[in-house]
């Protein structure tokens, strides 16, 4: 795997290539190699051209046959090209016999998606995520790096006279490469489990408050950390590039009501995410699985949203969380044109548009999450003798008081606080409020 800080002599000129079969399919293609050119330059390497290749059948050492193959060659000598980036998913052989016949690096999207994340990762955990990730990519490609180092042991066997039978081929350098990077492979997961572990008790006294809980999805540069920011006041890291968040923040949100809510940012969504990285990052990911419900950030400029869109919607049955229920959120509207404005408001009925740089529509996204609320939690108007101290101190722990009076032995207190609580307090609602729509039942 190629490292552009390590090593920017190597990759500085790439020409990309994009192979499709179905005819119908050239559209996809198209805009997938433009997400690729995106990608790429993410990665500071200048791109000389880009090529889509379509094929009429699937060629197992080349992914197309020797004449497109010698054409794309003599294309990247004539650009002075060090390096092929192909859109789709190279396996080792392929990359391998490309890089024989071409005698220049040979790369695939998923290695540069693997290496946009290296250059993003910032916590430890997501910094191990990534480890992990590329060791398990590089691990079946490792011979094309060490084909020319094998370790040869062996001499004769033993014996006074030194005679005897010759010893095998002693171990070579590829198998104790390998051995090595399983080792590290299995040290690096034992280190995240621990990380998990971590996780899972920071998530637990977070659900001790036991306050709702949403998680704000998308597809990478959609505005999720940008929503966040507008939204709590927070400062989270939001960038004008992909993958610009990795690692999770979560982050309460007081609503004018009365209502908290905990919002936690997700890393973004992309078109052929590597597999490994999905695996790898599900200990981050599991915010979404494990929230009350999810926010989906949709890039409303975008020419291919209905791709981004369903790109999020696989990557959520892959981790699990499709039946989630969720808000989708139209943003960036302050740059779309009315008309393609009606368009996705066709695509997207039940949507929220709005627009995290101006604040339109915010408001509206902030009713749709006390509606999502009103199923988890309720709002109500006790009356609670003073005696019963025990369960004043339970609405401090586990709900939110919003006022508190004293009538004569007994304390009037307007109260948020979890459905599962209802029972305990039943006895002691308020008439007035027991049919009010407000109560969420």
């Amino acid at each position: 795997m190629f490292e552009v800080r390590e090593k920017p002599q190597l990759v500085e000129r790439a020409l990309l290539v994009g192979v499709f079969l179905d005819k119908s399919k050239e559209k996809e293609a198209s805009s997938l190699l433009e997400e690729l050119n995106e990608l790429v330059q993410t990665l500071g390497i200048g791109i000389m051209d880009s090529i889509l290749v379509r094929v009429r059948e699937n060629f197992p050492s080349h992914l197309m046959g020797k004449g497109k193959m010698a054409e794309i060659i003599e294309k990247s000598k004539e650009l002075n090209c060090d390096c092929i980036i192909f859109d789709n998913e190279l396996s080792p052989n392929q990359q391998r016999n490309w890089e024989n016949d071409s005698e220049i690096l040979v790369i695939d999207r998923q290695e540069v998606i693997l290496d946009i994340f290296s250059l993003r990762a910032r916590t430890k955990e997501a910094r191990l995520q990534v480890q992990l990730a590329k060791m398990q990519y590089t691990l079946p490609r490792m011979a094309r790096m060490w084909s020319h180092l094998d370790r040869q042991g062996g001499g004769s066997g033993g014996g006074k006279g030194g005679g005897g039978a010759a010893r095998g081929e002693g171990e070579k350098q590829i198998e104790v490469d390998r051995r090595l990077a399983r080792k590290k492979i299995d040290r690096v997961k034992a280190e995240l489990e621990k990380v998990r572990q971590q996780r899972k008790t920071q998530r637990k006294e977070r659900n001790r408050a036991d306050l709702p809980h949403a998680a704000i999805v998308g597809y990478t540069n959609a505005g999720k950390s940008s929503l966040l920011n507008g939204l709590t006041e927070s400062t989270v890291l939001a960038e004008d590039k992909l993958f610009a968040t990795l690692d999770t923040t979560t982050r309460k949100l007081d609503l004018d009501d009365g209502h908290t809510i905990l919002l936690t940012d997700t890393v973004g969504f992309v078109r052929r995410l590597p597999h490994g990285l999905v695996e790898s990052f599900k200990a981050t990911l599991e915010e979404a699985v494990l929230a009350d419900f999810l926010i989906h950030v949709i890039d409303g400029s975008s020419e291919n949203v209905e791709e981004h869109f369903q790109t999020t919607l696989d990557v959520l049955k892959e981790l699990g969380a499709d039946e989630k229920r969720i808000i989708p959120a139209i943003n960036k509207i302050d740059v779309i044109s009315t008309e393609r404005l009606e368009e996705l408001k066709i695509i997207f009925p039940d949507a929220v548009l709005i627009s995290v740089k101006n604040g339109h529509g915010i408001e509206d996204l902030l009713s749709k999450i006390n509606e999502m609320l009103l199923s988890k939690i309720v709002r109500k108007t006790l009356k609670i003798p003073q005696s019963r101290q025990d369960l004043v101190a339970l609405l401090h722990r586990e709900g939110k008081i919003l006022s508190q009076e004293y009538e004569q032995n007994d304390i009037i207190i307007n109260a948020i606080y979890s459905k599962r609580f209802l029972a305990k307090f039943a006895e002691f609602v308020m008439a007035e409020n027991v049919e009010s729509p407000a109560t969420g039942e």
